[in-house]
């Protein structure tokens, strides 16, 4: 397969997150003089920087973060945990996520812990393996990886984008698998998409530095991200591209990178789940905070799909892991299938509908 699950012989891990929260005080989070003694060191880190002078980003880092995307309502008005609460979520991951269960991507891990699961099955009605192949996720007391806005939550749709959802999942219960166009994109190998929020599963990224480029290779779908430094403009407004146009500049130690130019095919990442237009605007903001960590943000703007532009941060941690081949289903051998499967479940109900 060439996914990191099955690829990564460095990475292979058991994975977890369960605890139920009612068992530990809800309290307000205090800092504590580990936590200050923490920040002081950090705060010590001199900056690297390349031979031509930009801030040194270059590496390989690793999303595995377990902190959900948004605040889930259990949690509605915390925006963090306390720190025996996340003691308690780290002690019974284990317990949950001990290599038996299915394997669980995103969100999952965290929200099976929080709602005290004894057992992880996966929703997948083709079958999942399971849960011993998958990378170490990390956790940290957040609730959300959005800080914008306040509640952690993301922004509702607009109405426009209501009634194209609609229209959408319309559509598949009457054409679920016409033609390729109908298979999604990520099942087609073409892109998960952008902004690189997926975490635990091909979540590497190696970044590449160059006089006025820097290039983001991103494990999944083994898509790169070739961004120029130099100032010049977006490409002509009617040139648009699955993963859109990045332009980048540096604000400090911080690269800032614009992305804009977004084709009109919804693609969305498998944590948003909805399709977004043309109209989609990202920025980007990658700050190396320590001698292992990059602080990724993004804010997420696209006024004909949501009421208002979000935000989430998320820590890369640096890895000595390697990047490997995403090789997905191979030439897409898995399309006839997939497309030969519906027309025989067409034939099948049109000859219970005659009757026959």
């Amino acid at each position: 397969m060439g996914h990191r699950c099955l690829a990564s012989l460095g990475a292979l891990a058991v994975v977890a997150v369960v605890v139920t929260l009612a068992t530990v005080p809800i309290a307000g989070q205090a800092p504590t003089a580990a936590k200050s003694e923490k920040a002081a060191a950090v705060k010590k880190w001199t900056a690297l920087h390349t031979a031509w002078g930009d801030p040194d980003l270059q590496g390989t880092w690793a999303n595995n973060n377990a902190t959900p995307l948004q605040r889930p309502k259990e949690l509605e008005g915390r925006q963090f945990l306390t720190d025996a609460e996340l003691v308690a979520l780290k002690k019974n991951i284990a317990k949950l996520f001990n290599g038996d269960t299915d394997a669980a991507f995103g969100d999952s891990v965290f929200l099976a812990a929080l709602h005290g699961a004894n057992d992880f099955t996966s929703t997948d009605t083709t079958g999942n393996y399971n849960h011993f192949w998958l990378v170490d996720r990390e956790l940290d007391n957040r609730t959300s990886l959005i800080v914008d806005p306040a509640d952690g939550r993301i922004p509702p749709l607009t109405p426009a984008a209501q009634k194209h959802e609609a229209e959408r999942a319309e559509y598949r219960k009457i054409h679920p698998y016409d033609g390729p166009e109908d298979i999604p994109l990520s099942e087609r190998c073409v892109t998960r998409g952008l902004p690189t929020i997926t975490a635990g599963y091909n979540s590497y990224y190696q970044i590449v530095q160059a006089p006025g480029y820097a290039v983001i290779q991103m494990e999944m779908m083994h898509d790169a991200r070739i961004i120029p430094l130099d100032g010049r403009p977006h490409l002509d407004p009617g040139l648009r591209q699955w993963l859109g146009d990045s332009r980048g500049h540096w604000e400090g130690e911080t690269l800032v990178v614009e992305t804009t130019n977004f084709n009109d095919k919804p693609q969305g990442t498998s944590q948003i789940n909805v399709g977004t237009s043309e109209h989609l605007r990202l920025i980007e903001r990658f700050t190396r905070v320590g001698p292992n960590t990059i602080t990724y943000e993004v804010t997420v703007e696209d006024p004909m799909t949501w009421t208002r532009p979000w935000t989430a941060k998320i820590p890369w941690k640096q890895t000595t892991d390697r990047l490997y081949e995403f090789a997905c289903h191979e030439g897409n051998e898995a399309m006839p299938g997939t497309l030969g499967g519906a027309r025989v479940q067409e034939q099948a109900l049109a000859g219970a509908a005659s009757g026959k």
